[in-house]
């Protein structure tokens, strides 16, 4: 699992080792990690390292130290390495370093800035490193018209020093204009900033560098799933299972307008592992439900005719339906875990519980919002996805699933799950409905052992966000297999709900546990 940190945190953990006189120690880690770096991903592309030209460009604090340092190891390697101080002053021992290994040093102030941005864009490497974790507001005057005409025209490879200038650390927030890199190389520990959009959209790879600090680092507020997580999360049926014991996920959803928005619910439920799904919705739609999902007991009756260990409610609903919406606030006050769609929102109660999921988009978050007194509009909430997840967790009390390019899920004790597994295609209509099938379907399968949350370290009040997040997770590489499957191209949601057994079936395999789950399954006879 991912761990990462505000850029508070990591400053704080970094306090013991400076009060014991270890600064330079861990400046020239950092350093080195990020020198490491760019050699990597000059070898990487074929570049020749001697001779290779390199644009450091230097702010005035640590990050400026830590860039220059690591220029000065590069000119060391024979590269071509020419340092841009863009403020009034730098960091003395890092500047005197790259001196001293042969390095140029222009001065913003003193050189035509037409000039230093052809050089710099001409560059093979350019390391940014003006702005680090404590710095608020992005870059301003000659720094900010540098970046600009550079963006304009760069060629070669950029790195990231920490974080890209700009981006803030704790909240992924993007100020004036950022060079966007093709590797973030952070220290320490990675930033939460650049697990959640927009800092994500210029943070690319992210590689993090041990320093020396990671003790000191206090419980994690934001984290990813990763490959064994996913793995050891999944469900997997013991030997005498059956169809109820699988778990039984109720849907109401879909409408007279758009009735393919069940169909969509009800096949990611099918493909995430439930053993029944029972749709409940007008007659038109459950024709049609039985027609695409024939595995779907079908009703038109009440939510408390039926006995499901979860509910999905929302999707494809509009504010009309009323016999839908009554369905919908039965669902949500039966006390059952609850994934609700965007189109369950005016059935929404005043106050919420962490087993309530809630899966906006942008848009449908800031009309929640709305509905609560007031708060950010849409561009607000995607200029600051984390700080607009969290608040919602917190003012609603339920779980709440932020979809996007980042997908975050808030749980309302403030711990955070960021997930990128997907790809751009996912965006497409009806993508969302069987994201909700997953989820519920994950939820029904639940029940009551939160043991193997805690296994991965995972607390009991946090595993509803953290099954929102393993169907996120599920979801985006489902999309991403059934793009891959055509060559790269687009997809509809159907696909995505295709691609998903596949998905589960090789992710599974990668747990001991699930592996020896399934052959216990096929035992041969003796």
């Amino acid at each position: 699992m991912i761990s990462a940190y505000t850029g508070t945190q990591v400053r704080a953990a970094e306090e013991p080792l400076l009060a014991v006189g270890l600064g330079d120690v861990l400046m020239q880690r950092a350093a080195h990690g990020l020198a490491t770096a760019v050699v990597r991903e000059l070898t990487a592309r074929g570049t020749r390292l001697n001779g290779a030209r390199v644009v450091v460009l230097a702010g005035k604090g640590n990050n400026g130290g830590d860039g220059l340092y690591a220029g000065a190891f590069l000119a060391a390697r024979g590269m071509r390495t020419t340092a841009v101080l863009t403020g009034d002053a730098a960091h003395p021992a890092g500047l005197a370093a790259l001196e001293r290994a042969g390095g140029r040093v222009h001065r913003l102030g003193d050189a035509a800035l037409p000039e230093l941005a052809a050089e710099t864009a001409r560059a093979d490497v350019v390391i940014d490193a003006v702005l680090g974790t404590g710095a608020k507001g992005g870059l301003r005057e000659s720094a900010a018209e540098l970046v600009k005409a550079v963006n304009a025209d760069r060629r070669g490879v950029l790195v990231a020093c920490d974080l890209p200038s700009g981006v803030d650390a704790d909240t992924g927030e993007a100020t004036g204009p950022v060079l966007p890199a093709d590797v973030t190389v952070t220290f320490g520990a990675a930033k939460a900033g650049l697990m959640a959009d927009p800092g994500a959209d210029y943070a690319g790879r992210v590689l993090v560098v041990p320093i020396g600090i990671e003790e000191h680092l206090p419980q994690a507020p934001l984290r990813r799933l990763e490959d064994a997580d996913i793995a050891h999360l999944l469900p997997h049926p013991p030997r005498r299972a059956h169809k109820y014991s699988r778990g039984v996920l109720g849907v109401v959803a879909g409408s007279e307008d758009y009735p393919g928005a069940a169909v969509l619910a009800c096949r990611g439920a099918l493909a995430a592992g439930v053993g029944m799904v029972r749709y409940l919705g007008p007659p038109s739609v459950a024709d049609l439900v039985r027609q695409s999902c024939p595995e779907v007991v079908c009703s038109t009756g009440k939510v408390a005719d039926n006995r499901v260990q979860a509910w999905l409610v929302g999707s494809g609903m509009g504010p009309e339906d009323h016999d839908q919406l009554e369905r919908a606030r039965d669902a949500l006050d039966c006390g059952l875990p609850v994934v609700a769609d965007a189109g369950a929102l005016p059935a929404l109660p005043d106050t919420l519980a962490p087993h309530v999921v809630l899966t906006p988009h942008a848009g449908e978050l800031a009309s929640l919002f709305q509905r609560l007194g007031g708060g950010e509009d849409r561009d607000a909430v995607e200029a600051g996805t984390l700080d607009a997840v969290r608040q919602a967790a917190n003012r609603t009390g339920a779980t709440v699933l932020l979809k996007g390019a980042t997908t975050l899920v808030a749980a309302p004790s403030g711990s955070i799950f960021s997930q990128a597994e997907g790809t751009p295609w996912l965006a497409t209509a009806g993508s969302g409905d069987v994201l909700a099938g997953v989820i519920g379907a994950l939820l029904a399968q639940a029940g009551p052992d939160v043991g193997r949350f805690s296994e991965v370290g995972i607390d009991a009040d946090v595993r509803w966000a953290a099954i929102a997040a393993l169907g996120a997770a599920l979801h985006g590489r489902a999309g991403r297999a059934a793009s891959e499957a055509v060559s790269g191209g687009p997809i509809a949601a159907g696909g995505i709900a295709d691609a998903l057994p596949e998905v589960w079936g090789k992710v599974s395999m990668l747990s001991n546990d699930g592996a020896r789950k399934r052959n216990s399954h096929s035992q041969p006879l003796r």
